[in-house]
């Protein structure tokens, strides 16, 4: 062993240079093929790995090595490890390679490099899956499972809430399946109780979405009972919600108390929550102690607006005025946790951080700050305008004392809202000069203010008909704001009511581009273009209107009449068809399609309309008027008497209702009954030259003894009338015909059935003549009268909207009646 260990001379120790020009044998693998102990190591080495060299008890041991001369030597590892191919204790050791990964002797001859054995081929292909196993079965009906809870969660987002049940029942079934399965295969401790909570939980959320309630409830009493389902009991809240859908109250505070006791003090905000339910079902049962109690604890523990604004309602139910001030004073503290307006202004020209701040300036996160400040500001105008009239001795002192509140809180700019709202409660008390004094105080104050005060004056002094007054305030407002919707209609309605039509149509157009959902402001531009006759253009606005809000009954009306101006009745007819369905006790959208089928000669639809109408409103005179007359036309004279009292006893001065009343008696046979009610109009109208011809006429056939005395009457009246007729010719003759013909006459006029009247709208309505004088009764003359009455209802006018401020309710100043004018919002 020892003649193969070099000892190093010590003359050497000098020499730099020593030890380059020896050779290890090792290194050489010329005779490798010939070297025995190598090929018998390579044959019996592979799979086996010796053991380590740490258990092999030498180390120096040798092993005879062929040399490039063809001797055997024997080289000692010079790492302390037994060589390669060594044999120790008469055991041939395995021998290990000695090239290079990847590189072989015949790369050098010629052959490809090849390092990772690609040449090889392909690798066998993957051992298949046993789809048939019931591992595989069961996750697969999993993975079935989930999809389907996503999809019905995903159906309940898009609003197909049948959809969604579907997919939640089916979710359900495959999930029992899936847990009889795994009962089989594996132990219960298996099983998934996720998946199980999961579509439990999401069924039980359709059944609620879909109202069916008691499907939902035994859901959760499913989940609420299974004690291997962690938190199951922070279910009951939901469980209270539904009962108190249903309005059972008291369960559902019972549930809201358990869910209460089970949720721990460390989730505070969920305690929080169920507390403002509570005390929400409290003020619907109208325990409003109790209500008080849990809103109070809210309050002291984690205040938000909800629950302040709850905590005054109580306090106003119960009557409490010092604690509604109080619970006012809560609210007004509660913070915000908003930033402030300042961080969205770019304090420098760094073009950096302008885009940062533009970007920023309308994102999610400032939308919801929008949100969270506009809710506050609606909670406190609302709070201030329930507590202000019964927190002190008036509602004016009130409603002072909440804008001081207001003013030395976060919300300064609420201030002249409140102020604002205080004239609007003057005018729902009918105090104008109030109102218009309260918001003459603003003229003074910062633009915005300024502008929503003038322009609520503008609408005031328009309503009073008092267009100069409007239109300076009108012209107030649009110079404190230009781009105030509101003052531009406003100033459009003043130019309008002066005829004014194009220069009011540009008013409205120029509201319309500040604001493009200025409603009022594109009626009235449609209005506008009424009266221009630009019918096309007027149409087009009202049918655009008409998509913004689809049942407002006004712009039905203006479609219908618009077609009806156009001359297309069955356009018409069809529109109105649908204001009927919005509003389908209107008397006059009802006579108005009477009216329309009339004149298409359908008369038995006309008479129902016009009977529906009469139905509705028993007073309108043109209904009663037709409705006699068709009764008339259809020979039912005894059903036409009950239409002409009534018109004499709504126009009790016209004669005519009267005569009519004594003709249908006279044309149904009735003769004693016609004489009677003759005689009774000669007693109120002596000088009615057509009731003493029939009363001669009736007399004379009946043989009664009065007939010369009527007779006496009837020549007198007809000798004056003459001479009447001669003074009137004769001064028009002496005047040259330059003066106009008077309206009225001293006396009745003996051709005529019915008296001029001095006041109101003069409107003709043409009705059947009474038989002539030697005419038999029976006979139905064909002679037409022309009768003038006094119109009740007065003209009917055609005015625009009035755009006021958006805090003035619709419902003040609603017409009931459907027409041209456009009153207030």
């Amino acid at each position: 062993m020892m003649q193969n260990v070099h000892l190093a001379p010590e003359t050497d120790e000098d020499d730099l240079y020593s030890g380059y020009n020896d050779y290890n044998p090792t290194y050489d693998t010329e005779e490798l093929e010939n070297d025995t102990a190598f090929q018998q190591a390579v044959r019996t080495s592979h799979g086996r790995r010796p053991p380590i060299t740490a258990k092999i008890p030498s180390t120096a041991v040798t092993r005879p090595v062929a040399t490039g001369y063809g001797s055997k030597t024997s080289l000692a590892s010079s790492m302390g490890r037994p060589m390669t191919g060594a044999i120790q204790d008469g055991i041939t050791r395995p021998m290990t390679a000695v090239r290079a990964a990847g590189f072989t002797k015949a790369a050098l001859r010629g052959s490809a490099f090849d390092p990772l054995g690609q040449s090889r081929g392909p690798a066998p292909p993957l051992e298949a899956k046993n789809e048939d196993s019931p591992e595989e079965k069961n996750r697969q009906l999993e993975k079935k499972v989930n999809e389907l809870v996503e999809e019905s969660c995903i159906a309940n987002s898009c609003g197909d809430l049948k959809l969604a049940l579907e997919k939640a029942k089916d979710a359900g079934r495959k999930e029992r399946v899936l847990v009889r399965q795994r009962e089989q295969v594996t132990t219960p401790e298996n099983i998934n109780l996720d998946l199980t909570y999961s579509v439990l939980f999401n069924l039980a959320s359709q059944y609620s979405a879909n109202e069916m309630y008691a499907e939902a409830l035994n859901t959760y009493q499913v989940i609420v009972k299974n004690k291997m389902f962690s938190n199951a009991g922070r279910l009951k809240v939901n469980m209270g919600n539904i009962y108190l859908k249903q309005r059972n109250y008291s369960k559902a505070i019972k549930f809201y108390r358990m869910a209460l006791d089970q949720i721990p003090s460390v989730h505070k905000e969920m305690r929080i929550k169920i507390m403002q339910n509570i005390g929400v079902t409290f003020i619907k049962t109208g325990q409003y102690s109790d209500a008080i109690n849990s809103f109070e604890h809210i309050m002291s523990m984690a205040p938000n607006l909800k629950a302040g604004f709850n905590l005054i309602l109580s306090y106003f139910a119960v009557g409490d005025r010092d604690k509604m001030k109080k619970a006012f004073q809560k609210l007004i503290a509660v913070p915000l946790e908003i930033d402030e307006d300042d961080k969205y202004i770019s304090p420098s020209d760094d073009p950096h951080t302008n885009l940062v701040i533009e970007a920023i300036k309308n994102d999610h996160l400032r939308q919801m700050e929008r949100e969270r400040k506009a809710m506050a500001e609606k909670y406190i105008m609302t709070a201030a305008k329930l507590i202000a009239p019964v927190i002190e001795t008036s509602f004016a002192v009130g409603y002072d004392w909440c804008v001081e509140v207001v003013k030395a809180s976060q919300y300064v700019e609420l201030a002249n809202d409140l102020e604002i709202n205080k004239a609007i409660t003057y005018l729902r008390q009918k105090d104008f000069n109030q109102a218009v004094e309260t918001l003459k105080m603003f003229e003074k104050k910062d633009s915005r203010v300024k502008s929503a005060a003038a322009t609520n004056l503008s609408f005031l002094y328009y309503l009073e008909n008092e267009f100069a007054q409007a239109s300076s305030y009108a012209d107030l407002a649009v110079n404190s704001d230009r781009y105030n919707p509101s003052a531009l209609t406003n100033k459009g309605n003043t130019v309008f009511a002066n005829g004014d039509y194009e220069k009011a149509a540009e008013f409205y157009k120029e509201a319309l581009r500040n604001d493009s959902s200025c409603t009022e402001a594109l009626y009235n531009i449609g209005l506008t273009y009424k009266r221009l006759n630009r019918l096309d253009e007027a149409l087009d606005c009202f049918l655009k209107l008409h998509a913004i809000l689809r049942n407002s009954a006004q712009i039905l009306y203006q479609i219908a009449n618009v077609y009806e101006l156009m001359e297309d009745p069955n356009q018409a007819i069809e529109w109105l068809m649908q204001l009927i369905s919005v509003v389908p006790t209107d008397s006059r959208a009802l006579s108005k399609l009477g009216e329309l089928y009339d004149s298409e000669g359908d008369k038995s639809q006309a008479f129902q309309y016009y009977y529906e109408s009469y139905r509705y409103f028993p007073s309108n005179i043109e209904v009663i008027e037709w409705l006699g007359a068709y009764y008339i036309d259809t020979q039912f004279c005894e059903k036409a008497i009950q239409y002409f009292e009534r018109a004499s006893l709504i126009q009790p001065t016209q004669v005519k209702w009267q005569l009519m009343v004594a003709s249908c008696f006279r044309r149904s046979g009735n003769y004693q009954k016609a004489l009677d009610t003759y005689k009774d109009i000669h007693r109120k109208f002596p000088e009615n030259v057509e009731c003493l011809r029939f009363l001669v006429r009736l007399c004379t056939d009946i043989g009664l003894k009065e007939v010369q005395e009527y007779a006496t009457k009837l020549k007198r009246l007809e000798k004056m009338k003459e001479i009447r007729e001669q003074r009137i010719k004769s001064g028009r003759d002496s005047s040259g015909g330059s003066r106009s013909r008077r309206e009225g006459s001293d006396g009745s006029d003996s051709g005529q059935n019915c008296s001029a009247s001095s006041k109101g709208e003069r409107l003709s309505a043409k009705l059947r003549a009474l038989p002539g004088t030697n005419e038999p009764y029976e006979s139905s003359s064909n002679k037409e009268i022309d009768a003038s009455y006094v119109d009740p209802l007065g003209p009917q006018i055609e005015r625009p909207k009035t755009a006021a401020k958006k805090r003035i309710d619709e419902d003040d100043f609603a017409d009931e009646e459907l027409g041209d004018d456009l009153l207030p919002e």
